[in-house]
């Protein structure tokens, strides 16, 4: 087994994706500070979406660490892969939370945000392009 490798020269060829990645993942980054901030003041619409969800008001602070722990993972280089899967992870159980209640809109928000997360680090990270490459001729005859 074998690690993917990226030439130096193909690497710095595509430094304004680096870039634009870090200008895209800086969306997830501030959409789950703004919601731990919220979740961490005791947001009066927090609280209440709380209640209708049948979860504990004391677990706010909870989940509002675990957003914060998956954040740092997610803006640190090295671990920016573990952070994605973990946001990722935190993100699905919003949208089953809002699945079992019948609230459709909410849904949106979790799931662009891991969307978003993604596209970000993919535009970071060459060996994650490399091995989920986008190939436009895959219908052409």
């Amino acid at each position: 087994m074998s690690a993917i490798g990226v030439s130096l020269s193909e690497a710095k060829g595509k430094r304004w994706l680096v870039w634009a990645g870090w200008v895209v993942s800086l969306w997830p980054v501030f959409v789950e500070g703004m919601s731990a901030h919220w979740k961490l003041t005791r947001n009066p619409g927090y609280i209440k979406m709380f209640d209708q969800i049948g979860w504990p008001v004391d677990r706010l602070t909870l989940l509002a660490c675990l957003q914060l722990g998956c954040i740092v993972l997610y803006l640190i280089p090295p671990t920016a892969v573990l952070g994605a899967v973990l946001l990722t992870g935190y993100l699905g159980g919003a949208v089953a939370a809002y699945t079992r209640i019948h609230y459709p809109f909410p849904i949106l928000v979790p799931l662009s945000t891991s969307m978003i997360a993604w596209f970000g680090i993919w535009l970071r990270e060459p060996r994650l392009r490399q091995l989920l490459p986008i190939r436009f001729g895959l219908l052409k005859k």
